[in-house]
């Protein structure tokens, strides 16, 4: 069987975000291959400091990260912060739409509502992760697998209500 890839998207422009993200990553690759962005893919900042064009590096950074989406089996996103990041919450909408298993981590009280998080994040995750331990504990334990093997996907669209368009 082949090891399970995992997709962090996390927020990644501080050097705690950064830290935070390395420290996941670490806890995980043990059981899983990592796609961290930070590292895995290409930043924007340093592809233009390069002297690359702004429009063609943004586009290298979509492209490289888009293609891990969708070789991923899981994708995690890091909730922590009083909104979610950008980046991260579209990684999370392209990543459910395209079936993806979608699970969360956050350590972090704030939150944007007095309900919790925008509910278009929360409900695109089966899982908040509270602790590193028990998220890595999920990976290792293959749960999220059906009876094959094979990650237990499901089709994002079809959870979708109709569209009203006749």
């Amino acid at each position: 069987m082949r090891r399970p890839r995992v997709y962090l998207a996390a927020p990644l422009f501080t050097a705690g975000e950064r830290d935070l993200n390395a420290t996941i990553r670490d806890a995980l690759v043990v059981h899983c291959d990592v796609y961290l962005p930070q590292e895995d893919g290409a930043l924007l900042a340093e592809a233009i400091e390069r002297g690359n064009d702004p429009e063609v590096a943004s586009r290298y950074v979509f492209d490289c990260d888009v293609t891990a989406l969708r070789d991923c089996d899981i994708l995690l996103i890091v909730l922590n912060g009083r909104t979610v990041d950008e980046g991260a919450a579209f990684e999370l909408g392209a990543a459910w739409a395209l079936g993806k298993i979608c699970v969360a981590y956050k350590d972090d009280p704030r939150q944007l509502l007095a309900l919790g998080d925008n509910p278009m994040i929360t409900q695109s995750v089966t899982t908040v992760f509270r602790k590193i331990e028990p998220l890595v504990e999920w990976v290792a334990s293959g749960d999220w697998l059906d009876r094959e093997g094979i990650p237990s996907f499901f089709d994002g669209a079809a959870h979708m209500p109709p569209s009203g368009a006749d």
